[in-house]
C-alpha cells in the first residue's frame, strides 16, 4: 500500500539491511531451561538416550522426515509434513521458543518430541514420533516432553491435539485429558480441539500412567559412555514405521 507523505521529506527512499529486518521476523527468543539428558532401559537390553536436538542436526532430521510424507498410512504423511515444517521453522528462526527432544539408540534417531513455549504458563505440544516399534519409545518421549514442560520449565499447562486415532486413544483418551471448549480455544495445528494437562493432574495421575505405560521411568545422570555414544546422530536408512 502506498500513501503520499503528509509533509516534505529529505529522503524519498529508505533502505534496510536484512540484519535489521530479521529481529522483526524471528521475534525475541526466550532462553529456555536446558533439558538435562535422561535415558531409558529398553526390553532388548539397550539404552536410549533422550537429549535436546542441536540446531545443526536439523538438516539430518529433515532428510528423514521428508521420506515420511509419502507414507499414506495412519496419518504419517500429515504428521511427517507438519513436523518437517516445524523443524524447518526452528532451523530458519521462524518458530518462537521451540524445543526438540530426540531419542537415540547407538547414535541412531529412534524418535523425537517437539513443541514450543507459548508463554510462561502454557506449553504447546506439536508432535511425538517413534521410528522404531515395540520399544516404548513414543511413550518415553511423550513422558519426557510433559515432564520437561511441567517440571523443568515450570509451566502450568501442557496443550496437545491429535491427528491420528492411535494418538487420540493413547494420549487424549488414555490419559483422560480434559479439553477446552471448541472453537473458542483452538490448537495451532489446524485449529483443532485443545486437550490439556495441568500441573496438579500431572503429579496426581498422568505421570504414573505414563510410567506404567513405559514400564519404568526415565533415569537421570546417564553415563559419559552413553552420552559419547550418542554424540553424533545418524538416521535410519529406511522408513521404520
Amino acid at each position: 500500500m502506498r500513501m503520499n507523505p503528509p509533509e516534505q521529506v529529505s529522503q524519498e527512499k529508505i533502505t534496510f539491511d536484512v540484519s535489521e529486518l530479521e529481529p522483526l521476523l524471528a521475534g525475541v527468543a526466550t532462553e529456555l531451561v536446558p533439558y538435562e539428558p535422561t535415558y531409558l532401559e529398553l526390553k532388548d537390553g539397550k539404552q536410549m538416550l533422550v537429549r535436546e536436538a542441536r540446531k545443526e542436526e536439523a538438516p539430518l532430521i529433515l532428510s528423514y522426515l521428508k521420506k515420511m510424507v509419502d507414507v499414506e498410512r495412519d496419518f504419517y504423511d500429515i504428521v511427517g509434513a507438519r513436523t518437517y515444517a516445524e523443524i524447518l521453522g526452528w532451523m530458519r528462526n521462524r518458530i518462537k521458543d521451540h524445543y526438540c527432544l530426540v531419542g537415540l539408540i547407538d547414535g541412531e534417531l529412534a524418535g523425537l518430541a517437539n513443541g514450543r513455549m507459548i508463554n510462561s504458563k502454557i506449553n504447546l505440544s506439536y508432535h511425538t514420533m517413534a521410528f522404531r516399534r515395540g520399544g516404548r519409545i513414543g511413550a518415553a518421549l511423550y513422558f519426557a516432553k510433559c515432564q520437561y514442560a511441567l517440571e523443568k520449565l515450570g509451566q502450568d499447562e501442557f496443550w496437545a491435539t491429535y491427528e491420528s486415532y492411535n494418538g487420540l486413544k493413547r494420549w487424549g483418551i488414555g490419559m483422560a485429558q480434559p479439553s477446552y471448549p471448541w472453537p473458542e480455544v483452538q490448537h495451532e495445528l489446524g485449529g483443532a480441539k485443545v486437550f490439556y494437562v495441568r500441573k496438579d493432574y500431572w503429579y496426581r495421575t498422568v505421570k504414573k500412567y505414563l510410567e506404567d505405560m513405559i514400564g519404568t521411568t526415565l533415569k537421570t545422570n546417564p553415563s559419559q559412555e552413553l552420552i559419547k555414544a550418542n554424540e553424533n546422530m545418524t538416521v535410519p536408512a529406511e522408513i521404520m514405521v
